[in-house]
């Protein structure tokens, strides 16, 4: 049985891996064919082939990662559970140190080098979340939001198979940040079995945080593909901008005036998405 397992998480990995080595090449023919549509939406205008990626992606979900996550709640003590996310939110928090210093946020990074020495020393590998008790709460900063800093243009809406949502640059985003993960060049001195397995607990630790939010979604949105791309423009906009979006954002080209149903169904997906909402360190870029 542990040789099964041990065989399932290093096919799940080298099919993630090679999924992710494709992505810029995808990203180029998005970029390509997006100077094609015609499209009336404008930070989507390749929306009818991104729907048809979506509804792959809800199938594929469906059958495969649902059922994990959900066996993985079923089974794992809250305590499994709490040091799971904490410890890839460790991870993570080595990504935001890098990016807050591409950004210039010098007081930012030390707060959060601060989290990430705490967690890591006192929290035993990031395992208990002892920063945000001493002062120095959750930041999220990752490179696409280091290009939109420096003012790269987000580029089309797009829907990857397998990976979801992104607009071009932080799809790009997203490959640096993986290059930059501490995982990523301690694979090569781990046993075989443990980066598939650390990968593919990610996975499973992801897709079950989603779960909770799961039925409000299904229950708020006539349209579930355009609620979470909606959800995902948003949040995004609401990283870039340090919690403080302008009313009218260049980056993904809303319109100037919005109807009064848009602004509630706005305000519903920003629930949604961030249910517990952080506090910026400070106002604005």
């Amino acid at each position: 049985m542990a040789d099964f397992i041990i065989i399932l998480n290093e096919k799940i990995m080298n099919i993630t891996c090679l999924k992710l080595a494709r992505f810029p090449v995808l990203l180029g023919i998005v970029i390509f064919l997006s100077g094609c549509a015609t499209s009336q939406n404008t930070h989507d205008p390749l929306e009818s082939m991104n729907r048809s990626v979506f509804s792959f992606n809800e199938k594929a979900d469906k059958y495969i990662l649902k059922p994990v996550a959900l066996g993985y709640k079923t089974i794992a003590p809250e305590v499994v559970e709490a040091g799971a996310e904490n410890f890839f939110s460790n991870l993570d928090d080595f990504i935001v140190v890098i990016n807050d210093v591409l950004q210039l946020k010098f007081s930012e990074a030390g707060q959060d080098g601060s989290r990430l020495l705490i967690n890591t020393f006192l929290g035993m590998g990031g395992l208990v979340d002892f920063g945000s008790k001493y002062g120095f709460p959750k930041r999220y900063e990752d490179f696409g939001q280091t290009l939109a800093h420096y003012g790269v243009s987000s580029g089309p809406y797009i829907v990857v198979p397998f990976f979801g949502g992104y607009t071009v640059r932080s799809g790009l985003g997203a490959i640096v940040d993986a290059g930059t993960n501490p995982i990523f060049y301690a694979a090569p001195f781990m046993a075989p079995f443990i980066s598939p397995t650390i990968g593919a607990g990610r996975a499973v630790e992801q897709r079950k945080q989603l779960l909770e939010n799961e039925a409000i979604v299904n229950e708020a949105a006539l349209d579930k593909y355009e609620f979470l791309r909606d959800a995902y423009l948003q949040r995004r906009n609401n990283l870039i901008h340090d919690g403080n979006p302008p009313a009218i954002d260049d980056v993904i080209d809303e319109p100037a005036q919005e109807s009064a149903d848009a602004e509630k169904k706005r305000s519903v997906v920003i629930e949604y998405i961030d249910p517990e909402p952080w506090q910026p360190i400070h106002d604005s870029k």
